[in-house]
């Protein structure tokens, strides 16, 4: 049930204390025995709220330190890009981590303390600065929690290849991150207010949106007379979309504004204030003034995400627009490789598999979390990959490596050239799509879980399915491990000819996810949705 304000605009009583937030940051000691205040690396780093003493100057100092030492034996000697995003808690602990990181001797190189940068601009740094190198390699920070409400803070470690770490990496980072939890002052730092002058100021932004013209038609969205509303959301792009902006682009900044309590947010599904750009109800202001622009786009806080909203239809379901998006890019990309294939996550809709079928590329398969894209976006063999979640990247025109962290200032962008090059919006293209393919209907639920109940939901296998059909229909498959790595999912997948549902816990918030799709109807999809809960309850009560 959708909370009562859902998609309406956040009250005083929504919004956080943003002193408390950071107080808290610096007074709160976490317990090193208590495991919900533990360094735990989800899908996409460490997250919590320091009101919470699960993100606090202790967790950063100590996985800062981790960090350290795991380069350093991994023979990573190049510089560290850091970058943090708009939460109230980013500031905080990027100083912190360049406490740590300028004491142990790591070069860094940061945004100023006004600026802010977006995940994909910090991967882009990487890639850039390790393109021709064969020592002294670069890795990266990234201090945000995404798109999660305003309370709380994340951390994240890009190694070399620019994306976000492997469970390899991250389940050492987090070991030795604990281990130090209880000692955290004695770990070697340098006070920022003393070595500020000391930190090479880096400008993420400019290379960034200069190289675009690697990797979109710039010149035909200039030259296309379109209107492109970008909303950043309160977040980090809001100084990437200015500065494209004042480039020539056919572009105008929605909402400007940074405030860390983000009181100009319409409420979530849930009612908290959350910079979701996939949910109709945090996206609700962007929708309602569709009518104005060509099509609007939307970025989460750290700009890895990207909400496509056309005139014709609203906010597009981010499976329809990574559908059309790959339809359009396998056609207008004549530099990939014709051995270059479809990466998406299991999760995502079945539509994109049918998309990858008809232009004849293979299609990978695999786990959800970006990380898994990594070695395919670094070697080309995937053009492209994206997530159920609206994240996604693709090559350069040349077939060359762009990001491999996800970039929703890209996809944003890339829904005004395929409005350029095609003069068709978007949703439109996804029509046509439906129409050639049939109709999805697809929904993902959340419900609240605790972490011994999301341990237990990731450690389900297809022998915890004892039935054999699923609304009405055999079923033909039951998935631990994805197709296209045979990596484990951490939940379990069913399949029939004409639905699917994946159940797995969330990997940044106390939650956990059901996904569904019905080929059928939108009560077929309830049919699914209510035996995949039916079997995932059981498993959590067990």
């Amino acid at each position: 049930m959708a909370h009562e304000r859902a998609g309406q605009p956040a009250q005083e009583s929504d919004l956080i204390n943003v002193d408390e937030v950071i107080a808290a940051y610096y007074d709160l000691i976490p317990d090193p025995d208590n495991p919900d205040q533990q360094v735990v690396f989800g899908t996409s780093g460490h997250r919590g709220s320091s009101l919470d003493t699960a993100f606090n100057e202790a967790h950063i100092a100590a996985t800062t330190q981790a960090i350290v030492e795991y380069r350093a034996a991994q023979g990573t000697t190049g510089p560290l890009f850091i970058g943090k995003d708009t939460h109230a808690l980013s500031s905080p602990a990027w100083k912190t981590a360049i406490e740590v990181l300028h004491a142990n001797g790591v070069e860094v190189l940061a945004e100023r303390e006004d600026e802010y940068t977006p995940t994909p601009a910090v991967s882009r740094a990487i890639i850039r600065y390790n393109m021709d190198r064969r020592d002294g390699l670069a890795d990266g920070i990234v201090v945000t929690p995404s798109h999660n409400p305003p309370r709380d803070g994340g951390f994240k470690y890009n190694p070399p290849n620019g994306g976000p770490a492997d469970t390899d990496a991250t389940k050492v980072i987090a070991a030795r991150a604990n281990e130090l939890l209880g000692d955290f002052r004695s770990i070697k730092r340098h006070p920022y207010e003393q070595i500020a002058g000391e930190v090479t100021r880096y400008d993420y932004r400019t290379p960034y949106c200069s190289e675009l013209t690697q990797v979109l038609n710039l010149d035909a969205i200039r030259n296309s007379g379109l209107r492109h509303g970008a909303d950043p959301m309160g977040g980090a792009s809001v100084q990437y979309w200015e500065f494209l902006a004042e480039q020539g682009l056919p572009i105008e900044v929605v909402n400007p504004v940074v405030d860390p309590t983000w009181r100009f947010m319409t409420l979530d599904t849930d009612g908290k204030i959350r910079m979701d750009c996939s949910s109709p109800n945090a996206m609700a202001s962007l929708v309602r003034q569709r009518g104005a622009y060509s099509l609007a786009t939307g970025n989460d806080a750290d700009s890895d995400r990207h909400g496509i909203v056309t005139p014709d239809a609203g906010l597009m379901n981010p499976n329809a627009y990574l559908a059309v998006a790959i339809n359009y890019l396998f056609a207008n990309r004549p530099g990939w490789s014709p051995e270059a294939g479809v990466g998406k996550t299991l999760v995502s809709s079945s539509l994109i598999d049918k998309v990858a079928a008809k232009l004849g590329r293979r299609l990978v398969e695999v786990p959800v979390g970006f990380k898994w894209f990594v070695p395919g976006l670094t070697d080309g063999s995937i053009g492209f990959g994206g997530e159920e979640s609206a994240g996604a990247s693709f090559l350069t025109m040349a077939g060359t490596t762009w990001t491999t962290d996800k970039d929703g200032i890209l996809l944003a962008l890339l829904a005004s050239e395929i409005l350029a090059v095609t003069g068709t919006t978007p949703s439109q293209h996804y029509a046509d799509l439906e129409a050639e393919f049939g109709r999805s209907y697809y929904a993902r639920v959340d419900a609240d879980a605790n972490r011994d109940q999301k341990a237990r939901l990731s450690k389900l296998s297809s022998e915890d399915v004892t039935v054999t059909e699923l609304a009405g229909e055999p079923i033909t498959a039951v998935l631990s491990h994805a197709p296209g790595n045979d990596a484990a999912i951490g939940g379990i997948k069913v399949t029939t000819d004409n639905a699917w549902f994946a159940a797995r816990p969330s990997g940044t918030e106390d939650k956990y996810k059901i996904y569904a799709e019905s080929l059928k109807s939108a009560e077929h999809l309830a049919e699914v949705q209510a035996a995949a809960k039916t079997l995932v309850d059981a498993a959590l009560n067990a």
